[in-house]
């Protein structure tokens, strides 16, 4: 199959709304033509060394062809039926499932079939030298970090706290309010709000994870983002290949990463970004 280029004028209401077109054939082969032929989870603990907390991250991947799209969620969240329930079972029908990781990994796979992250469709690829865990997520940070164009001192909402990013918004003589779902504080004490949106009042711009796909915090984000004139960079494991379709509509740029993550090979690797400051598309 010759990959399609995805018409970049559309506006997409919402998530829902795009994946009602990809569901009509909108962008590309009709969904229920294609089917999973893996479906896996991945997880994984880590500290790394000089840091005094660590962290899990779990994420459900599904394969199409030759495309893989991811969705993370909180370890233990999905039920071990879900594997079985993906594997076999045609895209439409999974952007139909009752649990919301498995129909953005739905979308983010078929999207990742038919507009790959190349040139052609707007990817600007950056390599990733090998290293360690650490050394990469620095690497990374500062890739994700660089496609924000704001002046020192001014603020930063962070949705998906890194401790990687943080630092590298430090380094920029950025502040910022970090933010997670499941609360806590940051490595260096710093409370974490769980109420992301009431604090985008307080903030310039906002830095979000692709997880917020998964757990319906994404839209009214991105409708802030839009309402306001404000930049909202997006660094994507969840949903790489989704993402990118919401630039100039409340998305500014997005870092898109998709499987296999840094995380997982100490190895070379590459991230795909989107929507630079300073570039056309």
């Amino acid at each position: 199959m010759t990959p399609a280029t995805l018409p970049a004028h559309h506006t997409y209401d919402d998530l829902a709304d795009l994946v009602d077109r990809v569901r009509d054939g909108a962008l590309g082969p009709d969904p229920a033509t294609l089917r999973i032929a893996v479906a896996f989870t991945t997880r994984q603990a880590v500290r790394h060394d000089g840091r005094g907390t660590g962290y899990r991250n779990e994420v459900l991947s599904l394969r199409l062809d030759e495309a893989v799209g991811s969705c993370a969620v909180e370890p233990g969240e999905l039920p071990d039926s879900v594997l079985d329930e993906c594997v076999g079972a045609d895209v439409a029908r999974l952007l139909r499932h009752p649990l919301s990781p498995v129909r953005v990994a739905a979308l983010d796979a078929y999207l990742m079939r038919v507009a790959p992250h190349t040139p052609e469709h707007g990817a600007r690829p950056l390599p990733l030298s090998a290293g360690s865990s650490l050394e990469k997520s620095r690497a990374r940070a500062r890739a994700v970090v660089e496609l924000l164009d704001l002046p020192a001192g001014a603020t930063v909402l962070v949705v998906g706290v890194v401790n990687s990013l943080l630092e590298a918004l430090r380094s920029r003589g950025l502040r910022y309010l970090p933010s997670d779902l499941k609360g806590g504080t940051t490595e260096w004490g710093e409370p974490v709000r769980t109420d992301a949106l009431a604090a985008a009042g307080h903030c310039d711009a906002l830095l979000v994870s692709g997880m917020t796909l998964g757990n319906g915090t994404f839209d009214p984000l991105r409708r802030h983002a839009l309402a306001h004139g404000k930049q909202l960079v997006a660094f994507a494991q969840t949903g790489s290949a989704v993402l990118p379709r919401f630039l100039g509509h409340g998305v500014s740029a997005v870092c898109a990463e998709p499987y296999p993550f840094f995380w997982l090979d100490g190895g070379p690797g590459t991230l795909h970004r989107y929507g630079r400051p300073g570039d056309t598309r």
